[in-house]
């Protein structure tokens, strides 16, 4: 994973899961920001580009749940899927606000 780009990250991706170009583009991304902050690419590149964290949101079998298994694979990195539902509020509804 160390010397892979995030364009090699999205080809390795295409391989599993079809389609969702726009979230493998993201994650990839993310993951190889998130390796080159680790590896101290210098103050340059940590100055404002700090590490966020990925929400993937989507109706049940938009491939979610592949994207961060296949991520974490290519990371070496332990996968723990952990369902939240029931830490939630009965009846929440997300809404959208406006200024």
């Amino acid at each position: 994973m160390s010397q892979m780009t995030p364009r090699e990250i999205v080809e390795e991706l295409d391989k599993h899961i079809i389609g969702q170009s726009d979230a493998k583009r993201a994650v990839a991304n993310a993951l190889r920001n998130r390796w080159r902050r680790a590896q101290g690419f210098g103050v340059n590149f940590c100055v404002g580009n700090h590490p966020k964290n990925i929400l993937m949101i989507g109706p049940p079998g938009v491939g979610k749940t592949e994207i961060a298994r296949r991520l974490a694979r290519l990371a070496k990195a332990p996968f723990i899927k952990v369902e939240a539902t029931k830490f939630t509020e009965v009846g929440y509804v997300a809404v959208k606000s406006t200024p």
